[in-house]
């Protein structure tokens, strides 16, 4: 894919999750409230934007910060389609979730999340054929540390996912 078509699809992807109608539905699956949660929500007037992350280590509330610092990270490097950070609800969930393909179904955002050690792709790689074995979403936002560049694990990762899965990986770094 053509750097000017990836450009053109994250703009949609923005689009869409600005137009998105407040989500009023509750939660399929309650998920953990850290304190640094719970205040986001209370700052935050109106509805929160639900983004499902796979891929964390672990589905604790510590993990769901990781990605909340990284949209705080983004917003302040004036992206504008994160919006307010406090607005956005992290909800980490197992790749092995019997849940999973429901969820596919009901929640529209969707994230992988990569880690920068040496032994990111293969997790990464892992939890993406397990997404497309078990009707997980088909579209993904790569959340990792900041500061990793897009050219090798990033690009080669979004490559990967494309070619083996059918799964669009959009990648902001």
């Amino acid at each position: 894919m053509i750097e000017g078509d990836q450009a053109a699809g994250l703009r949609a992807w923005a689009a869409s999750i600005e137009r998105s109608a407040p989500e009023t539905a509750a939660e399929p699956m309650p998920a953990a409230e850290s304190p640094a949660t719970l205040a986001r929500a209370e700052v935050a007037a109106g509805p929160l934007t639900t983004l499902m992350v796979v891929g964390l280590p672990g589905s604790t509330p510590g993990q769901a910060d990781r990605v909340m610092a990284l949209l705080d990270h983004w917003a302040g490097q004036g992206r504008r389609w994160v919006g307010d950070p406090r607005r956005w609800k992290v909800v980490p969930l197992a790749a092995s979730s019997p849940h999973l393909s429901l969820l596919a179904q009901q929640q529209p955002r969707w994230a992988l999340w990569v880690g920068a050690d040496g032994e990111a792709f293969r997790r990464a790689f892992a939890v993406l054929g397990r997404l497309a074995a078990d009707g997980g979403p088909r579209r993904l936002l790569a959340v990792h540390p900041p500061g990793m560049p897009r050219q090798g694990l990033l690009d080669n990762l979004r490559q990967a996912a494309r070619h083996y899965f059918g799964i669009d990986l959009l990648v902001m770094a």
